[in-house]
């Protein structure tokens, strides 16, 4: 029985996966920054463990408390919709911290398991956005693309032990609290220069026709784990696979 390790698991993507995974027979390590264990329900297979993925200490002790894993679902992340002008440096840092650097740090901090072992498998989540050019989250996009650029690196750095490197991008998933859960971190960011403008992007998301639901994403993880192809990528939702054949 293998053993999988999502973060970020408090709510949309990663909840669904863990779920995903556990019904598929795997051991999951469901991590959140404040564990929530009635999220999930009981099982034996299930450990809900507290990780914080910009604290160093938080990583040591998360991989600690799980023990050996046998894949990384690099989930955790928060998101940013704004005029990069008005966005403050600060902003831009945190972004960067739980988006990039924090899925590198988790990245750093399994792979000598992983080498020990001669296997394991690291899965990053980045977004959409990485596949075609939108509108007022070029600061959301930088901390995602440079995941995409770490990953098909790594890929090959990696490939000598054993490792396997994945990537899974989702697309616009309204269902989500993307938007809720950064709502404190967006106010001011769409200037009253900007306000039109912003308007006529927010009506072109009400009338989507496309776009990524949870298990999508649950769904793209699965086949990431599961490939045996090679494949590096792998877009999630209808939105995203249409967008990555363009």
């Amino acid at each position: 029985m293998k053993t999988v390790l999502i973060t970020g698991c408090s709510s949309g993507y990663g909840r669904e996966t863990a779920l995903y995974f556990l019904a598929k027979g795997w051991k999951v390590v469901a991590t959140m920054r404040t564990p929530k264990a009635d999220h999930f329900p009981q099982s034996d297979n299930l450990r809900v463990l507290a990780l914080d993925v910009t604290q160093a200490e938080s990583i040591k002790a998360a991989l600690d408390q799980a023990g050996p894993v046998d894949v990384l679902v690099n989930n955790a992340g928060i998101g940013l919709f704004g005029a990069c002008e008005a966005t403050p440096m600060a902003t831009v840092r945190e972004m960067f911290e739980t988006n990039t650097l924090g899925m590198i740090a988790m990245t750093q901090a399994v792979i000598p398991q992983f080498r020990a072992q001669k296997s394991g498998l690291i899965i990053n989540l980045t977004s959409s956005a990485v596949l075609m050019p939108m509108p007022l989250v070029a600061v959301y996009t930088a901390s995602k693309s440079a995941i995409e650029g770490f990953s098909s690196s790594l890929a090959l750095e990696l490939k000598p032990f054993n490792i396997g490197v994945k990537l899974v991008q989702p697309g616009y998933g309204p269902t989500t609290s993307f938007t809720s859960n950064g709502a404190a971190r967006m106010q001011g960011l769409i200037p009253p220069v900007y306000a039109d403008y912003a308007q006529s992007v927010f009506k072109a998301f009400t009338v989507v026709q496309q776009f990524t639901k949870e298990l999508d994403v649950a769904e793209a993880v699965w086949n990431a784990a599961t490939d045996q192809s090679g494949q590096l990528r792998f877009p999630a939702g209808a939105d995203a696979v249409a967008l990555s054949l363009l």
